[in-house]
């Protein structure tokens, strides 16, 4: 059945660059102009979240860009509020499209009397009438399953894949991808397999809370380029510790590739002080500036797979079909030219 409506992104103040960046993918895939909904997102004197959208959405297909990174609580509340004035002004569908989704690591309950904030979030997302949710690399994937509607949760690791195959071209054999901790093997090996590299895994321990973690690692590392893997990198102690221990252990050089780069905190100055070679992080999060300044930070684009899997929302085609290094090559119009 043909789509009379357009597809219409509407931003929050979360990430202003990446929205408009889909934007602009848009409008290259479709070879039709596509912009942001012109709307106001600002606070009152208190601190009380206003939105306001000039722009008639009555009957259309509307796309609620924004991460819910720092500040979270009021990015979440943009995003609800944003969502809310959208299905009273009589949007026909309303979709929200968080690169990044915040509380996603409370997905648990670790010990007595603790929330689980994932769970809570999605049912807020839910009861604003939010219709459908796309992300990134939720941090856990039964996160899929708080939300009674669709989540399509897309993977950086293609991403990644096709990345590492133009940077280290030339040294492929001597790679080997490594997890952080043993609860991202899974995420590690989905990497491992699309590069073709053997798999390793720094197991963490601690003694008493609070303490520097001992860190063991699982595989033989000697003489190799290890990257490690993982989700998410908030103060990047962890991060810089397991680079340390792997070159203890042997390795020749380490890099990290990380989806969410939170870098909180000591973050960057920890990274950029660290024996790693490299962190490569996506823009699911905007950059401040510095991380921006930083000399061993490089930051991937993900405007056009998030254009791409819009689009086929929209039109109601494939989003897993975006897990493919074929259909995913063409998107990033040679950024990483096959070999």
């Amino acid at each position: 059945m043909p789509h009379v409506q357009e597809p219409k992104l509407i931003s929050g103040n979360a990430n202003m660059p990446l929205a408009k960046a889909i934007a602009r993918r848009m409008s290259m895939h479709r070879g039709i102009q596509t912009q942001l909904v012109d709307a106001r997102v600002e606070r009152f004197n208190d601190g009380e979240i206003f939105v306001e959208v000039f722009e008639n959405v009555r009957g259309e297909d509307m796309f609620i860009l924004q991460s819910t990174s720092n500040p979270a609580n009021d990015n979440l509340m943009e995003l609800l509020i944003m969502a809310d004035a959208l299905r009273r002004s009589s949007a026909a569908r309303v979709t929200a499209v968080l690169p990044y989704f915040g509380y996603a690591r409370q997905d648990r309950r670790t010990k007595a009397r603790t929330p689980i904030t994932a769970k809570l979030v999605a049912n807020m997302l839910v009861g604003t009438g939010i219709e459908r949710v796309l992300t990134m690399d939720l941090h856990a994937a039964q996160i899929q399953g708080f939300f009674d509607i669709p989540v399509d949760n897309l993977y950086a690791s293609p991403i990644f894949a096709l990345d590492i195959k133009t940077t280290f071209k030339d040294r492929m054999g001597e790679l080997m991808v490594v997890s952080p901790d043993v609860g991202g093997v899974a995420r590690a090996r989905e990497l491992a397999k699309r590069i073709n590299s053997p798999l390793a895994i720094v197991d963490k321990r601690r003694e008493k809370p609070g303490e520097v973690a001992e860190m063991t690692v699982i595989g033989d590392v000697t003489g190799k380029t290890c990257l490690i893997v993982d989700d998410i990198c908030d103060t990047a102690g962890t991060l810089c510790k397991a680079a340390e221990v792997l070159l203890a252990k042997g390795a020749k050089e380490v890099h990290s590739y990380i989806t969410h780069g939170v870098l909180s905190g000591p973050a960057v100055e920890r990274v950029t002080s660290s024996v790693m070679k490299s962190l490569v992080i996506t823009d699911s999060i905007a950059a401040t500036e510095p991380v921006k300044a930083a000399s061993n930070i490089r930051i991937v684009p993900t405007a056009p797979v998030f254009a791409q899997a819009i689009l086929n929302i929209w039109s109601g085609t494939s989003v897993s079909s975006l897990f493919e290094a074929d259909t995913l090559s063409p998107i990033y119009d040679g950024m990483y030219a096959a070999e």
